[in-house]
């Protein structure tokens, strides 16, 4: 019988890209996907290290699958337990030290020896790898070709980021800003195109900082890529994250405007309202500088929904400071928006910040900043109530004849639908909304 391979993935869309790509190789290896990791020969845990408490949150994981590799090794079956993503960058070696009975560490940028590194773990048993250089080749030149998961597929075009905002390990765990070579983009989205995806959201730390060259040699941004994504035939929609506000240019501005398979929805962090915060994250725009951007993005097109990132209880963060992001919550009102409480990061500038807050205040700031989010969200829903939207199916729902999907504004919706409907857009009129859904009926 076929070994399988069972793929966690924790975070954020590129860490979703990437497991993608993981899983194209071990295919071509002959591994099929388990359902779990009880039946998984090879188990990789795809690791993010955004999140608070992101490492321990992994060696717990681990613990409980190295009780499953114990099991499954009393029946005669062997099991490779790797890890991969970017806190195998930030731990580097604690990775082995702390759980020895992991097999490899690959980091973010080094995943592209996969295949290799599973090979040589079958053959020898006792080979422990650890892999976190930051190498001068880029792994998309070294991947597999990509393929189609499903109707809505993830490409990454950018990785790193050259920002350095105070809080953020990404510099660190992914490098600086590399872009593609437009016409590698343009080969891989038309095979997920070809290969069944009617929505493509391209990909990056610092999405609008592209700057790939094209087939002559010359430098191009995001709006030209965009562009020439658009041409492609059988490409529904399309879609782009996460953006940065100081790199939103007229040309990107222009496309909101002019590209009909753009979806009416952009994520846009501003993290906070205060430009005395602001300076201490680094971040390279004011809250007057966000809101011009908004204000343009929404005259070239009035239908246009914005969702953001808010980090609350920054070190230094006054109440003035944090009133401010409510205001800035009021004048844009958000149709999404993720929030959280600032949490430090060991390495970056804001961890050894003075006047950290306590944590009994950044939560009580959070509960205000997300019943004024949730709010705004739950209104736009109730708002859509009684109009028709294209929905692209993706799954089935919870409840048997039920199918689940996306509107254009990402919105979740359930629907009594035949099965033969997933992976295709369909008409539906929405018939109910709660804060996190919509329900509708297919037309």
């Amino acid at each position: 019988m076929a070994k399988k391979y069972f793929i966690k993935t924790y975070g954020c869309q590129m860490n979703v890209y990437d497991s993608n790509r993981m899983a194209n190789m071990l295919e071509e290896m002959g591994l099929v996907k388990a359902t779990g990791q009880r039946d998984a020969d090879v188990v990789v845990f795809n690791t993010c290290h955004i999140r608070e408490k992101a490492s321990e949150k992994l060696f717990s994981d681990l613990g409980r699958a190295y009780q499953i590799k114990l099991e499954r090794a009393e029946t005669g079956l062997d099991t490779i337990m790797g890890v991969t993503g970017c806190v195998v960058q930030a731990e580097d070696a604690e990775i082995m030290k702390r759980a020895p009975y992991v097999d490899f560490a690959l980091g973010p940028l080094r995943y592209f020896r996969l295949k290799e590194v599973v090979n040589e773990i079958f053959n020898k048993r006792d080979v422990q790898l650890l892999d976190t250089e930051f190498s001068a080749v880029s792994k998309f030149d070294l991947l597999p070709e990509n393929k189609a998961e499903g109707a809505c597929s993830y490409l990454a075009i950018q990785e790193g980021c050259n920002n350095f905002c105070t809080y953020c390990v990404v510099p660190y765990t992914r490098g600086v800003e590399m872009s593609r070579p437009v016409e590698d983009i343009l080969k891989e989205a038309r095979r997920l195109v070809q290969t069944g995806s009617l929505e493509l959201n391209l990909l990056g730390q610092n999405v609008n900082s592209y700057h790939g060259e094209d087939a002559q040699g010359k430098e191009r941004n995001l709006a030209y890529l965009l562009n020439k994504v658009a041409e492609i035939d059988g490409l529904e929609r399309l879609r782009y994250t996460t953006s940065y506000p100081a790199d939103v240019d007229d040309d990107l501005i222009d496309c909101h405007k002019n590209l009909k398979k753009l979806m009416p929805y952009l994520h846009l962090p501003i993290q906070s309202g205060s430009d005395e915060i602001l300076k201490k994250m680094n971040r390279r725009h004011t809250s007057r500088d966000y809101l011009k951007v908004v204000e343009k993005l929404k005259k070239a097109n009035p239908d246009i929904g914005m969702s953001s990132d808010f980090i609350v209880g920054f070190p230094g963060e006054t109440d003035e400071d944090f009133k401010k992001t409510l205001d800035v919550v009021n004048e844009v009102k958000y149709i999404q928006a993720f929030s959280f409480k600032y949490s430090k990061r060991p390495g970056t500038p804001a961890a050894v910040m003075e006047n950290q807050i306590e944590e009994k205040v950044k939560k009580e700031r959070l509960q205000i900043l997300q019943d004024l989010l949730f709010d705004y969200q739950t209104k736009f829903n109730e708002s859509s109530v009684g109009k028709v939207m294209p929905v692209l199916f993706e799954s089935k729902g919870r409840h048997k004849g039920q199918l689940t999907g996306r509107t254009p504004y990402m919105q979740n919706l359930y629907a009594t639908a035949d099965d033969s409907l997933i992976n295709k857009i369909v008409n539906v009129r929405i018939v109910g909304a709660s804060m996190n859904s919509l329900s509708g009926e297919v037309i």
